[in-house]
């Protein structure tokens, strides 16, 4: 009797609780105010939109839909759950502005945690603990702490240039230049950056390595964390809304093993600091001029021993590992990827590249590399390094380069959100919102409204890539790479959403690390382009692919994966102005 009982409750509880679920979901959908706003129509009842919004850049369709429908609609998830999807700059403003009301979704939290190895790290977390570690890692990414570490980026673009030349020089006189993957050589060369920026380490991607050899050991635990990062599968929409699920996930002891390896790693770089540190006399944030005291990591460490007997200004062990893996996850392949679409965008406009050059050329090289104590390449001075980094900044067309490029072509094509105001709120005791809209719109109910009422647990998508390309902004030719477009465009963001703005008193969750990518992608121009030149096979079809953020894959060849080949060659000589 007892064992008839045991498989009977086996049996009885998954069902109650796939069926309790699954009628709470329609009952969702039956009430949700999101079901009176236009939408696209659906290919599959199970699905929805989801399979055709998933795994490219579908700017195109967004166009689509926006034409047909207007800046705000919904489409379909799950058994036809009713998603928001806007471009209108008045509700974006709104939902980002109120950052902490509207928080990522739980299964998006879930993969970004599974991803950054822990639910402790500042991408992942929410509301004051949110607060609290961006108060706490912002002295890390502001601008004189940023611009001390030029002479990390300058080394590694500088081994990247010289491993390019190299490929280019052992081209056959008079034969065409070579064909270089620059997307897996940009990914190595940032790994490298974010190793010895944010924790004093040194991956040596960019180093020669034999054939069979081993790479180093943190480098392959992320590599197999992002190369495991779940593509759409209906187990994948089921573990959104049934996360019981999540404990069945592909890969799960893969992934557990990398992870196990980043925490031993992280957990030994962190005690290193901690005790060099702790002998050091000085506790200022900006601290020493060698890599140990320049590194991210060194800076949180240095922070919590000056904030000794205050925990609310101090991350705690379990925070400070995350960040390491946060570093990574938010410094590395955004990075790569934003720079090989940069390369991509140059290739295509010689003009624009030529232009370029010529304007960087008026930058004389940075200061002597004297390869100081810890291989960081900063000699000349911390005077020296500001002036040329000063210089750098000031050049208009390296700027309007930079900025076009993340408009046209940005890292993270999309972001979701969902209403769910924390406790701390004005909104916590409501269950409903009402996020303002440019414009008042019709329903599918014939009523004309100025405003989109959303429930609480509503999700909300917001597409950054269609939002920075929008004709309405930037006119007929908003998909053309063109640099003088910024001319005479006030602000960094103007137009563009690809750091995520918001307002910085509701929750600010815009890129903390903006300044640093900004820094490291014309650090990497500036060294790479001054000596090499970059083209594009006449032909070549190169699309995107979404998987965590936009990599190019060439079209007749799919079956390689992520690949961006440029062809390679050393600029013709100018006036005797010299290599760096």
């Amino acid at each position: 009797m007892p064992s008839l009982l045991t498989t009977t409750a086996l049996i009885l509880l998954p069902l109650l609780y796939f069926t309790h679920t699954f009628l709470l979901l329609l009952l969702r959908q039956r009430l949700s105010p999101l079901r009176l706003l236009p939408r696209p129509p659906a290919p599959s009842l199970l699905t929805g939109n989801l399979a055709e919004l998933h795994d490219q850049e579908n700017t195109g369709l967004f166009a689509r839909w926006t034409a047909t429908h207007g800046p705000s609609f919904c489409y379909r998830g799950f058994l036809g759950g009713s998603r928001l999807i806007t471009t209108d700059p008045r509700a974006i403003a709104h939902i980002l502005g109120h950052a902490y009301e509207y928080p990522k979704p739980d299964f998006v939290r879930d993969s970004l945690a599974t991803m950054a190895a822990g639910e402790e790290g500042l991408l992942t977390v929410e509301g004051e603990t949110h607060r609290r570690q961006r108060k706490i890692i912002a002295p890390a990414f502001g601008r004189r702490h940023v611009r001390s570490l030029a002479p990390v980026f300058v080394r590694k673009a500088g081994e990247l240039r010289d491993r390019w030349a190299e490929m280019a020089d052992a081209a056959p006189a008079g034969g065409r230049p070579p064909r270089v993957d620059v997307l897996a050589w940009l990914s190595r060369a940032t790994l490298d950056v974010i190793g010895l920026a944010g924790f004093g380490y040194e991956f040596n991607a960019l180093a020669p390595r034999a054939e069979g050899e081993a790479g180093d050991e943190l480098a392959e635990a992320f590599a197999t964390i992002f190369s495991t990062a779940r593509k759409f599968r209906i187990m994948t929409i089921l573990q959104v809304w049934f996360p019981l699920l999540r404990r069945f996930r592909r890969n799960n002891k893969t992934m557990a093993d990398a992870q196990s390896t980043m925490r031993r790693i992280g957990t030994h770089l962190i005690d290193t600091r901690k005790a060099a540190l702790a002998s050091s006399k000085s506790t200022a944030i900006d601290g020493d001029s060698t890599v140990l005291g320049r590194d991210l990591l060194s800076v949180l460490i240095r922070s919590n021993l000056a904030s000794a007997g205050t925990p609310a200004a101090q991350l705690s062990s379990a925070e400070t590992l995350c960040q390491i893996s946060t570093f990574i996850a938010a410094g590395f392949e955004t990075t790569s990827s934003a720079l090989s679409w940069a390369l991509f965008a140059l290739s295509g406009a010689p003009g624009a590249q030529m232009k370029l050059r010529e304007a960087m050329r008026a930058v004389p090289p940075p200061p002597q590399d004297t390869e100081g104590e810890g291989g960081d390449g900063g000699g000349g001075g911390e005077d020296a390094w500001d002036a040329w980094v000063s210089a750098l900044d000031a050049l208009p067309y390296l700027d309007w380069t930079v900025r076009e490029s993340l408009r046209l072509h940005a890292p993270i094509t999309n972001t979701m959100r969902v209403f769910d105001p924390p406790p701390s709120s004005p909104l916590a005791d409501k269950n409903t919102d009402v996020i303002p809209t440019s414009a008042p719109w019709v329903g599918r109910d014939g009523v004309t409204r100025t405003g989109i009422e959303i429930r609480r647990g509503d999700i909300i998508s917001v597409p950054i890539q269609a939002v920075n390309r929008g004709e309405g902004v930037w006119g007929a030719d908003a998909g053309v790479f063109r640099p003088e477009r910024r001319h005479g465009v006030p602000g960094l963001y103007a137009g563009i959403l690809t750091f995520l703005n918001g307002n910085p008193l509701s929750g600010n969750r815009a890129c903390i690390g903006y300044r640093f990518a900004l820094l490291e992608m014309k650090v990497f121009l500036y060294v790479l382009l001054r000596d090499l030149e970059v083209g594009i096979d006449p032909g070549l079809v190169i699309e995107k692919k979404i998987n965590v953020v936009t990599r190019p894959f060439v079209a007749s060849e799919p079956g390689l994966g992520n690949q961006l080949p440029l062809r390679i060659s050393r600029v013709k000589a100018h006036g005797g102005d010299g290599e760096l």
